[in-house]
């Protein structure tokens, strides 16, 4: 069942997030559109609801010609087969290759590709590299044999991205993490204390409610050190995301996750101040719409409370969802975003 009060929201916003999800027909044209058409809108009362084109062509509407809803299918199916090239290839696939294959134009399936998964194909298949590059480097013998593993065509070509992305140099990440400093601190904000802990990088952890001895247990065998004058100045920003959440601080991060997860908390990051998404929404912007426990699950994944919002998710009937930290911490972040 389609809820009207949340589909004619996504209508009126012209959410290209629930392109696919639903058609709208207008009673009065005879047409129908995708919610992100960018046609005037017309009346509520003259507007219906279907799942797909199918069933509005049934009813006995048309499609528009302005925004053509039927081929959001096909954009679909496009991105899926060049997800599925990119997982299956050994080496990265140039964009005008991938492009001819899935039948678009270079630079409009880029757009595509990007509006549907949150990254360029050339960053989803770096981030797949650098995933089984992770992987390769706790079961490979040798940092030189898990680079080749996870399908780099020479070392040099690892350093140049996919060190950077794992956060730390291979030859610690393979041993978990031994010989990377974090520096911590826990500060006082009206919403309990806070555990601030960063690498030389970026923030690694931002949480309620822990302190050092959570961090050695997330990360046994980094240093921890505390975080005195190298931290205070990061770590006051932080609690000013915390206390003026409509302030963009801009912080770094080091923080790891597999394709999906960072898309997702890419999203979260985009997400307007005073707003919110559903998990069906992160989904959909994170490339799999079905994927909506896996979106929950991102948000669970999440190592940096507030810096990565994701206190402005919620389910799709409106209600609040969980959150890591207790919802009430979760209401006073929103309430303080001008969420209701």
């Amino acid at each position: 069942m389609i809820n009207f009060d949340t589909a004619w929201a996504a209508f009126s916003a012209r959410d290209r997030s629930f392109d696919g999800r639903f058609v709208v027909a207008v009673s009065s044209t005879g047409i129908y559109c995708k919610p992100s058409c960018p046609a005037r809108h017309p009346k509520r009362e003259n507007v219906r609801f279907y799942r797909d084109p199918a069933e509005a062509r049934v009813a006995g509407y048309r499609a528009c010609l302005r925004c053509k809803p039927d081929e959001v299918g096909r954009d679909r199916i496009a991105v899926a087969r060049a997800v599925a090239l990119i997982e299956a290839a050994e080496d990265i696939i140039a964009l005008d290759d991938l492009a001819e294959q899935v039948g678009y134009a270079p630079h409009h399936f880029h757009r595509l590709f990007k509006r549907a998964t949150g990254v360029t194909p050339a960053a989803y298949a770096r981030g797949l590299r650098a995933q089984r590059a992770a992987r390769a480097l706790t079961e490979e013998a040798t940092v030189t044999e898990a680079i080749y593993e996870a399908g780099y065509s020479a070392p040099s070509r690892f350093y140049e991205g996919g060190a950077k992305r794992l956060g730390m140099t291979p030859s610690a990440w393979k041993r978990g993490g031994a010989g990377v400093t974090i520096r911590w601190t826990v500060a006082d904000t009206s919403l309990g204390a806070m555990l601030v802990a960063a690498t030389d990088k970026g923030l690694c952890r931002v949480s309620f409610d822990e302190g050092e001895d959570a961090l050695r247990e997330r990360f046994p065998n980094a240093e921890i050190v505390p975080g005195g004058a190298a931290l205070a100045d990061l770590a006051a920003r932080v609690v000013a995301s915390v206390e003026s959440p409509d302030r963009d601080q801009d912080l770094p991060l080091d923080v790891q996750g597999t394709a999906f997860q960072e898309a997702v908390w890419q999203a979260l990051r985009q997400i307007p101040i005073g707003e919110t998404r559903t998990y069906t929404e992160l989904a959909t912007i994170a490339g799999n719409p079905r994927a909506v426990r896996a979106a929950g699950t991102a948000c669970g994944a999440n190592q940096v409370a507030v810096v990565i919002p994701c206190h402005r998710a919620q389910r799709a009937d409106g209600s609040m969802g969980g959150y890591a930290y207790g919802v009430d911490r979760k209401i006073v972040l929103r309430n303080r975003e001008g969420v209701e």
